[in-house]
């Protein structure tokens, strides 16, 4: 799994990174984290929708204020909308 925020600059860091992927290797799921409550810039999703043939999938993560906060998964759980956002993405990954 690969995790980026939804910036030009970490769409521009999975690009390098699947550049080096091995073949032998599945290819990774992309996890995107919304980095401020609004869509991502043109730039970005276009190079994320690029890559889309390199990767098993992508989800992304909405913008959750809470996460700037916390100072782990733990204490993060405890935020209803994170829990919300976790199993959403949960069933994405597993394809429910």
């Amino acid at each position: 799994m690969l995790l980026a925020d939804t910036t030009v600059y970490g769409a521009t860091c999975v690009e390098h990174v699947l550049r080096s992927w091995p073949a032998e290797l599945p290819r990774p799921w992309l996890v995107l984290v919304s980095d401020a409550p609004a869509a991502p810039v043109p730039a970005a999703r276009y190079r994320i929708r690029a890559l889309g043939g390199r990767l098993a999938g992508a989800a992304t993560v909405p913008y959750l204020p809470v996460l700037r906060t916390v100072e782990g998964a733990d204490e993060a759980l405890e935020h209803k909308d994170v829990r919300v956002a976790a199993e959403k993405l949960r069933r994405q990954m597993e394809g429910k």
